[in-house]
């Protein structure tokens, strides 16, 4: 078994809060152990991470204009507002527009990986 550790950005989804939410609930009703539910997030944390890796096809562009920006702990912060996303999947183009949005980038490989 990989003993790989995994960001925890996803938990902050909307999915991701769901499950916790869910999760709390059945700590909080006696369902489930704490311990079950950290297993349960820490394998939600890898199985989102190789999914979008693997499955997500779509390729998107942005312009904006950039308002902030943090690099620390090997963790880039962006905050950029009145921003345009267009995506392109399988010939289709659409766009988006947002007031400001906020971008997380952690590198792929942890410290030490090759």
């Amino acid at each position: 078994m990989n003993n790989q550790t995994y960001y925890e950005l996803y938990r902050r989804s909307s999915i991701g809060m769901a499950l916790t939410d869910a999760l709390d609930d059945l700590i909080s009703e006696g369902r489930i152990a704490p311990q079950l539910a950290m297993k349960i997030l820490s394998n939600f944390d890898r199985s989102i991470t190789e999914v979008l890796a693997d499955r997500v096809k779509a390729n998107l562009t942005f312009k904006g204009h950039l308002d902030t920006y943090r690099f620390c702990d090997e963790v880039w912060t962006f905050l950029i507002k009145d921003v345009t996303f267009k995506f392109q999947q399988q010939g289709q183009n659409q766009s988006v527009l947002a007031d400001k949005v906020k971008i997380v980038s952690c590198n792929s490989k942890r410290p030490g990986e090759q």
